[in-house]
This record gives structure tokens, C-alpha cells and sequence, in this order.
């Protein structure tokens, strides 16, 4: 009675019939082996309530692929060894099932990897000091934050576990090319610093010496808020726009305000990292998205998942460290009418940015 059934079938829907088919055939046979297209699990490590975190989590939690499990722990303020799951998705049951199946010539891939994922300074604590081996991932920390974790975890250089590191503030060298790209004829670039600030001045020198031709590169440091004057003062002159920094001056919004006085009273654009610092009067800043980040940690945390441990080599113990991909680039046309400038539009500027230099 089967084959009558078929026989009656018009010749293209035979075809499509033998299609599906073979493709349930094929599927069978991988599942047999071991395959999966469930997700690893991730655990995700949550420090702070902050909109931008929250943003971060969400997009984490929907990219997720069906099947995977996803855990959400809130870490208590205050208590870095102390957290509490928030939710956890049931487990991929089917995966488990199969994986008794799988030969031996079979390995997990790193997609199969369990991974953890920390997100802000009090997280990433926690995190580093957590037992496990499973890869990790630190995510949404400032330049600055990062250092001070790497000066007072040792934990962070062991052995036994990979750690990757991503910065939610885009690489002095993509900064210093949007300057570029709005001013080509200029490369006079001032800074006023704290001096907290040296290891983003190092980074910044570097992208500066080793851009094609070279940045002249003035940088003034004020140890306190009442130094900032006196040190715009030195930078003012010497400067063909001034950049704030992701320091103490550009977290403070008096600092920055100070900033962006001088600069307009001296006929300066103001570069950044914020999308703040441009609504405040800076020029262009180029920004990235906690959607956008929440993407680059994910392929982070693949990268670091396939480099496996350490063999014993400090240097290979060593944290796995990104900068954020500039997203997208903000401009003030407020502010770049009242120099007269005449910008490209925001989406070209973007591009330039994304092209290998």
C-alpha cells in the first residue's frame, strides 16, 4: 500500500518526497555519531543593575542558540566569592543523550565548551577568584578597571584556565583614526591625563608612533580637578584637537565640561569614546553598543575556548585581551557647523573606520 501511494504522487512531488527523506536519513546518521547543534552552555556572572549591562545581558541571552543553557548569577556588592543563580534553561537533554554515543575520533569543538562570562568590574572579581576550569570571559571593563584587576588577582594568570578580556572602549589606534578621518590635514593631538591614566597614555603613544605619518602627540597630566586648567593651559596651544581619554576626567562630567570649555574658546574639536561626550559638545566620538559587545564577547569566548590551557609558559597563561570594535561613529553637526568644518556623513566615517589600515 506504500509504494501504491507513492506511484500516485506527481513527478515533482516524488522528488521532493525522496529529498526529505534522505535529509531525515542524514540527520539520523550524524546524530548517531555524536553530532549537535545545541549550543555550549554559558554562565553568565551579572555585577550591577547598570542599563548598559543589562542591554549586554539581553543580547546574550537571544543570541543563545536552542538548546543551550543559558545561567544568569547576580553577584552580591561587596562580597566578590558570593552569587546567586538568577534563572538557569533546562539543559539539552538530547545533546547529553547523544554524547554517549560519540567514537572516540570525536572531539567537542569549542562551541561545545562550557563557557563563563563576567560582565563589569564587581563580576569579573568574582569570577577570577571562582573555582573551575571551564574558559572565561570578562567583558564591559574600562582599560583602567582591567589593569587594577590584573595588579591584585593573581588568579587571573593561572594555569589551568584560558581567560579572555574584552574592553567596552574602542583601541587608541581606531580613536586616532577617526581623528584622521574628520581632520587629515592635522596631527596635532593634545591630552590632559591622570595620573592613573598611563597605561591608555602608553596605548596611545604607541598608535600614535606607529601611525603612518607619526601623531605629534602633547600630554599634560592633572593630579587633581583644580590641575586641569593649568594643564589645558600647556595642551591648548600645542594642540590641533584635544581627545578625552576613558579616565577619571572623561568619567566625571565637571572634568570634561572643562575640557570642552577650553576647547571651544580656543576653536578646538573634542574627540572621544562616548556618545555622552558628543551630546555634551564634543565633535566625534567612535562608540560601541552593548548589543554589539555582547556579539564580540561571544566570539571571544570561542577564541579562547579553542586555544585551550596554558603549558606552563607565563606568556601563555596570559589573559587573552581585546579592544571594542567601534560600532558606529557619532557626530555633534551642531558642533562642527560652529567650526566650519563639513563632515562626512556618520555611516561613511563608520566605514573608514571598519577599512583595514
Amino acid at each position: 500500500m506504500f509504494v501504491a501511494v507513492i506511484s500516485v504522487l506527481p513527478p515533482s512531488s516524488r522528488r521532493l518526497w525522496r529529498a526529505a527523506r534522505s535529509a531525515l536519513v542524514a540527520a539520523l546518521a550524524w546524530a548517531a555519531a555524536g553530532g549537535s547543534v545545541a549550543a555550549a552552555s554559558l554562565t553568565v556572572l551579572m555585577g550591577d543593575d547598570m542599563a548598559a549591562s543589562s542591554e549586554f545581558v539581553q543580547q546574550l541571552r537571544a543570541d543563545q542558540e536552542p538548546g543551550g543553557r543559558f545561567e544568569l548569577v547576580r553577584v552580591s556588592p561587596g562580597a566578590p566569592g558570593a552569587a546567586q543563580p538568577e534563572a538557569a534553561a533546562a539543559p539539552d537533554t538530547e545533546r547529553a543523550a547523544n554524547a554517549g554515543v560519540r567514537t572516540r575520533g570525536l572531539r567537542p569543538s569549542a562551541a561545545d565548551t562550557p563557557l563563563t562570562m563576567a560582565v563589569g568590574p564587581a563580576a569579573a572579581r568574582a569570577a577570577v577568584e571562582r573555582p573551575g576550569q571551564e574558559p572565561l570571559v570578562l567583558a564591559m571593563l574600562s582599560r583602567l578597571e582591567y589593569e587594577t584587576l590584573k595588579a591584585s588577582s593573581p588568579a587571573l594568570r593561572r594555569g589551568d584556565r584560558r581567560v579572555g578580556v574584552l574592553l567596552r572602549d574602542p583601541a587608541m589606534a581606531d580613536q586616532l583614526a577617526l581623528v584622521n578621518a574628520v581632520l587629515p590635514q592635522k596631527h596635532r593631538v593634545g591630552v590632559v591625563a591622570t595620573p592613573e591614566s598611563e597605561p591608555l597614555v602608553r596605548e596611545l603613544q604607541r598608535a600614535a608612533q606607529g601611525a603612518n605619518p607619526a601623531w605629534d602627540l602633547r600630554v599634560e597630566y592633572a593630579p587633581d580637578a583644580r590641575s586641569i586648567a593649568s594643564a589645558l593651559r600647556l595642551v591648548v596651544p600645542e594642540s590641533d584637537a584635544l581627545m578625552v581619554l576613558p579616565d577619571l576626567i572623561g568619567d566625571n562630567q565637571a572634568a570634561t565640561l572643562s575640557v570642552l570649555r577650553a576647547a571651544a574658546t580656543a576653536g578646538l574639536p573634542v574627540f572621544g569614546a562616548s556618545e555622552g561626550l558628543v551630546r555634551s559638545g564634543g565633535l566625534a566620538a567612535a562608540v560601541s553598543t552593548p548589543s554589539q559587545l555582547a556579539q564580540q564577547a561571544r566570539q571571544l569566548g570561542q577564541k579562547v575556548a579553542s586555544a585551550g590551557t596554558g603549558s606552563g609558559n607565563s606568556n601563555n597563561n596570559a589573559p587573552l585581551v581585546e579592544a571594542a570594535t567601534p560600532a558606529t561613529v557619532r557626530v555633534n553637526a551642531t558642533v562642527a557647523r560652529g567650526l566650519g568644518l563639513r563632515l562626512p556623513e556618520e555611516r561613511e566615517l563608520t566605514d573608514r573606520l571598519a577599512a583595514p589600515r
